[in-house]
């Protein structure tokens, strides 16, 4: 195991994940070690882990899997599981599985007694990029993505990409998302290296060495501005329109995996970039295909604009009433903090419509 960013740093490269995890536990003060995971990572994952000293049955908590069950009830039962199994200030949570046991498992460390440690183990490629690093933690409430959380550190988050042996195709998908995310926010060159990876197919050295880079470019970000007050939100690119879409999505009986979302989030904002920014157009169109291709098309018409105009006036991003967006004057030159008028944002959804009919055609 060796620190993926620096010395100091809480993200770590695993090179033997049984010793590892167990010398993680030892350089924390703890008395109980309790284990968190959904029931598909538990399935698929813990066979990995299940020789590690001090994870034992009685005190592994499992939840179902799906961002829908991100929410208060879920919440709810893992508070309780760590009370009644005798949970206290010194007992140490961990997590196993992709962004929502992450999301849900950090946040429930986060309050429960004020506060207990917590390592996240990330399984998913999107948790290993994103979701597990940087101290965001979180539930799904009334039907808003995030909109409950805290920020709080994992004391250490550790990377075992053999995990992704386990992944079905669309998740590795959708964690590239987040990937591609971070190439638009940092450099040209880096969206030329993504933007050819066969990630339906991926050679698996090769993808080690791409989400190194890929967490050293979000790391940058989060420890310039941890607590997302000016810098960090570049991160947010995409997200705006996305976690409207992943709301709709969710709200329609249709749920989608978050690096989709964001996907099809980052259309839209390359559109607006284009607006507001001079985005060059013939860019947002090469882009535009190049996600079509990788992602698919999330369908929805204009008798979906005003709902989900609404809801982006609840993204957490927003202020004094404005919604606002982190947008591109060219790949790797951001703008935080942009504003666009109601008739640009419905223009940049039917954009997106407008993609589809186009490929149609």
């Amino acid at each position: 195991m060796f620190p993926l960013l620096s010395k100091e740093s809480n993200v770590f490269i695993s090179e033997d994940l049984v010793k590892d995890i167990e010398h993680l536990i030892g350089s924390l003060s703890h008395e109980k070690v309790f284990l968190l995971s959904d029931e598909t990572a538990y399935k698929l994952c813990f066979p990995k882990i299940k020789n590690v000293g001090g994870i034992s049955p009685e005190r592994t908590i499992i939840i179902p899997a799906g961002d829908d069950n991100k929410d208060l009830e879920t919440l709810a039962k893992v508070w309780h599981l760590l009370s009644h199994g005798g949970a206290d200030r010194k007992s140490l949570l961990i997590t196993l599985g992709g962004g929502m046991p992450c999301d849900l498992g950090g946040f429930a460390a986060s309050t429960f007694k004020r506060g207990i440690p917590f390592i996240n183990i990330p399984t998913t490629l999107l948790a290993q990029v994103d979701a597990s690093i940087g101290g965001k933690t979180g539930i799904n409430f009334e039907g808003f993505k995030n909109e409950v959380g805290v920020f709080s550190q994992a004391s250490a988050v550790l990377i075992e990409t053999s995990f992704l042996d386990t992944l079905d195709t669309a998740n590795l998908v959708s964690g590239f998302a987040e990937m591609i995310k971070h190439a638009f926010i940092h450099s040209l060159d880096r969206w030329n290296e993504l933007k050819d990876f066969n990630i339906r197919n991926p050679n698996l050295s090769e993808l080690k060495e791409l989400i190194s880079d890929s967490i050293r470019i979000k790391d940058h970000f989060v420890e310039s501005d941890p607590l997302e007050n000016h810098i960090r939100k570049a991160l947010n690119f995409g997200h705006t329109f996305g976690h409207a879409f992943e709301s709709l999505a969710m709200y329609e009986k249709r749920p989608m995996l978050h690096g989709y979302a964001v996907a099809f989030g980052m259309i839209c904002e390359l559109y607006l970039s284009h607006i507001r920014l001079g985005f060059p157009m013939t860019t947002v169109m090469q882009i535009s295909n190049t996600l079509e291709n990788i992602f698919g098309h999330f369908n929805f018409d204009q008798s979906h604009f005003d709902k989900l105009y609404q809801l982006m006036t609840h993204d957490k991003k927003n202020e004094d009433n404005q919604i606002n967006f982190t947008l591109l004057e060219e790949i790797g030159k951001i703008q935080i903090n942009c504003q666009a008028s109601k008739k640009e944002i419905y223009d940049a959804l039917q954009f997106y419509c407008n993609i589809d009919s186009e490929a149609k055609a």
